[in-house]
């Protein structure tokens, strides 16, 4: 399997470099067991894609993606389950490859700022012009501007450029990509990409309160040490944790958020404050805190992937999506009063 050869790589399996502090005790750890999880995995999802009834959704279907979709498939099924297929069909033509001619000049120019600022330690980001290998930049920049064009109301905003580049990284296809993107931005995550990025706001406030009425001694503390809560969580939910927490983490996450929508997002964030609750009341100060946070969606309890998975279906409790928009609508009428 690819992530085996990550163990003896500087490089992981999707083009990352290993920081200099990289714990790889704790990765080998950490491989021993995922290895017999992705072999498991591998067999069950062979046998899922070579049915002649195709993917459907279903309980056994859900079950299955919260299990872990091998990197092999992750492409067709991210595509099946969260309807890009359907929506596609939508549109006449090769509208990706028409969207990709420059027609917005601004457009390009910004989304050209933002390309080096893009994994700049992965290997297929950071390649000259005369490298030979794929080069993800100029793929990243047409799937961001056929997007930006499509979609004049969102056009570009910092974060998508992290989601598609990994996209781009899981899929090794630009339309592909841009179909996801679109599906992400429009359907799974709506206003989150906005001018006024008014869903995200309200998505910030929601779990600030989520914590309030289940840690409250946690709430209680972050407000103490004067830490507001879109310090940290801006970054979690608008990059939908990349750039967080370890790669293959995220993946996971991704196959749930693709299936299951946006509540997916609320589950981690909760999950994270959970298990690391008394770190953070032992914090003292403001920079400590900070501190903490940076070091706990690097550590172990983020890394073992398949284990994360599981507790963040178990340890938020019940968090339905018509509760979630219940608290989304109260939120949102409360934050433009106050304008």
């Amino acid at each position: 399997m690819a992530m085996a050869t990550s163990r003896i790589s500087k490089y992981d399996e999707y083009g990352f470099e290993r920081p200099e502090d990289f714990d790889y005790a704790l990765y080998e750890d950490f491989m021993s067991q995922y290895l017999k999880v992705l072999a498991l995995r591998s067999k069950k999802w062979s046998s899922i894609m070579a049915s002649p009834k195709g993917l459907k959704k279903s309980s056994s279907l859900k079950a299955d993606i919260r299990k872990g979709i091998p990197l092999e498939h992750r492409e067709k099924v991210w595509l099946f389950v969260s309807g890009a297929n359907e929506e596609r069909k939508k549109y006449r033509g090769d509208i990706y490859s028409d969207l990709t001619i420059v027609e917005d000049r601004d457009l390009a120019d910004t989304i050209r700022t933002d390309l080096p600022r893009t994994f700049p330690e992965n290997i297929y980001f950071n390649k000259s012009e005369e490298s030979e290998g794929p080069n993800f930049q100029k793929q990243l920049f047409r799937v961001l501007v056929a997007y930006g064009q499509h979609n004049r109301k969102v056009g570009y905003c910092q974060g998508m450029n992290y989601i598609a580049g990994l996209l781009l990284l899981v899929t090794k296809n630009e339309e592909s990509t841009f179909w996801l993107l679109k599906m992400l931005v429009e359907k799974i995550l709506p206003d989150y990409y906005s001018r006024t990025m008014d869903g995200l706001l309200t998505d910030i406030d929601v779990i600030s309160e989520l914590v309030r009425l289940r840690y409250p001694d946690v709430s209680a503390h972050m407000s103490n040490l004067s830490f507001p809560w879109p310090v940290i969580t801006t970054k979690w939910f608008i990059c939908l944790f990349c750039e967080v927490l370890p790669t293959e983490t995220v993946l996971r996450i991704w196959d749930c958020l693709f299936n299951e929508g946006s509540k997916v997002l609320f589950r981690v964030a909760l999950t994270i404050i959970s298990l690391h609750r008394a770190e953070i009341l032992a914090c003292e100060q403001f920079v400590d805190l900070s501190e903490c946070l940076k070091g706990i969606i690097k550590g172990p309890s983020t890394l073992y992937c398949h284990k994360f998975l599981e507790q963040i279906f178990k340890v938020p409790g019940k968090l339905s999506l018509k509760d979630l928009n219940k608290m989304r609508n109260n939120m949102s009428k409360t934050r433009h009063m106050r304008k």
